[in-house]
């Protein structure tokens, strides 16, 4: 049975993850939270006579949104991504594949998706990296692309 098989950026590679959206995420999370705190405390702590100016309160609060909305939508675009590269891993199963170095060929039998890149996995269990240079096409009756 032909089967693709997704996997998180954690499987393919941990340093991934301190990129991905979430982590990003998290960070803005906590330094939102941060500077929250660090205006509340001001605000307690400002001299009445001299108060914060509004302005530059208002501009830093925006400028936070705007870096939350940032992550908001890349968080959705990696969604969108990792969705495309499923879609364009179930199109190579039942494929002639061969290696960008000539050396594997074979019909695609499962493809695995990382965050980075996809391995095709052959009828015969031979594994081919889809990177530039590979060829897919569909099998003929020679066997050849």
């Amino acid at each position: 049975m032909a089967t693709v098989d997704p996997l998180s950026a954690n499987t393919a590679t941990t340093s991934a993850n301190s990129n991905t959206a979430a982590g990003a995420k998290a960070k803005a999370n906590l330094d939102y939270d941060s500077f929250l705190k660090l205006l509340i405390a001001q605000m307690k702590n400002q001299d009445p006579t001299n108060p914060m100016d509004a302005t530059e309160q208002i501009s830093q609060l925006a400028t936070f949104s705007q870096v939350e909305q940032t992550i908001q939508t890349n968080a959705n675009l990696e969604t969108l991504i990792t969705g495309n590269a499923l879609t364009n891993a179930s199109t190579y199963i039942g494929k002639q594949i061969t290696s960008a170095d000539e050396k594997i060929t074979g019909t695609v039998a499962s493809v695995r998706v990382y965050a980075d890149t996809m391995v095709a996995t052959t009828t015969d269990g031979k594994e081919i990296p889809i990177v530039v240079g590979v060829r897919v096409g569909t099998p003929t009756a020679n066997g050849s692309t």
